[in-house]
């Protein structure tokens, strides 16, 4: 038996299954419980349907159900056995918040409502609590919070540094990135059980915004997005990465498929999984890496139909 021990905290409340021994979690499956096998995808430009994979497969996503309203450019986390999915454009910014049960299949119900009506936002998880951030159409640096195991009405919780559309969120158990956003390179860092507003973290390797986001348990990545001007301009095929504990700016993990903005991550904890997008055309395709090493991402299959702006998140 192997035993690991993580020295960046001795929080092990996140841990499914597992003991203790002086703070340290032995035994068990020691996966942080917002990741899980199954990836799902919500919503869409037009669209209300919730798409599902199991990530270490590959082949075509399956229909999950659909969301409580049609909507895209929205966000998503879990604790790992609720997803939520919030905000996004309906035929204007929307507010909405709702979850579903990620082990079973099934429709979408209404969790309550974000403090502000955006879309264009990034969100993130440490297991309890689900953060948004950013957004638009009044490209807000707005940070609201939810407890996922609950329902009602998100809470604000600081500011981002800079306000702006479009920004990406992945985590670890303790600490949240948000990166990037129309004209912007920045990535912000927040602790997620404190409120407050986020500090400067660190560079992408180009300005850029609607990316996909996803982690491990040490590293975050950053694939796609859009770039309007300086050194990145068009739709991209980047993907850059992160150690989620270090600040400092990221660096080149390889490429995407194809390249594309509006495109939603999610992971397993190993591998990550990057679902539609838009590149010329909206697109239904997903790609996937493994996140603790570098290279260009490997064709995993399709969503069930063309999805530019879904929300992702994974669990069991």
């Amino acid at each position: 038996m192997s035993l690991t021990i993580n020295h960046q905290t001795d929080d092990i409340s996140n841990l499914t299954g597992a003991t203790t021994f002086n703070g340290v979690a032995v035994g068990g499956d020691n996966t942080p419980k917002w990741y899980g096998s199954r990836g799902l995808w919500g919503g869409g430009v037009t669209i209300d349907t919730i798409n599902y994979v199991t990530i270490q497969t590959t082949g075509n996503a399956q229909d999950f159900g659909n969301l409580t309203v049609a909507r895209y450019f929205l966000a998503g986390c879990s604790d790992g056995s609720r997803g939520v999915f919030g905000g996004g454009v309906q035929t204007g910014d929307n507010n909405t918040i709702d979850y579903v049960t990620i082990s079973t299949t099934g429709n979408a119900v209404d969790f309550g409502n974000l403090t502000t009506t955006r879309g264009s936002l990034g969100s993130c998880s440490d297991g309890t609590r689900g953060l948004f951030g950013g957004g638009s159409s009044i490209n807000t640096n707005v940070i609201d919070y939810i407890t996922i195991a609950s329902t009602g009405d998100a809470t604000d919780f600081g500011d981002l540094v800079t306000s702006g559309s479009g920004p990406s969120a992945c985590s670890d158990s303790t600490r949240g990135v948000f990166a990037g956003h129309i004209n912007r390179d920045d990535l912000h860092y927040v602790t997620i059980q404190t409120t407050g507003n986020a500090a400067l973290f660190g560079d992408l390797t180009g300005g850029r915004y609607a990316m996909g986001a996803a982690s491990s348990t040490t590293r975050g990545v950053f694939a796609g997005g859009s770039g309007t001007g300086g050194v990145l301009s068009g739709n991209q095929n980047i993907i850059d990465y992160i150690t989620i504990q270090t600040t400092g700016n990221a660096t080149d993990f390889g490429d995407l498929t194809v390249a594309r903005y509006y495109t939603a991550g999610c992971s397993d904890a190993s591998r990550a999984v990057f679902g539609g997008g838009r590149s010329d055309a909206n697109l239904d395709v997903i790609d996937y890496i493994t996140i603790d090493t570098t290279g260009n991402a490997t064709d995993f299959g399709d969503l069930i139909q063309v999805a530019w702006g879904p929300g992702s998140c994974s669990g069991t």
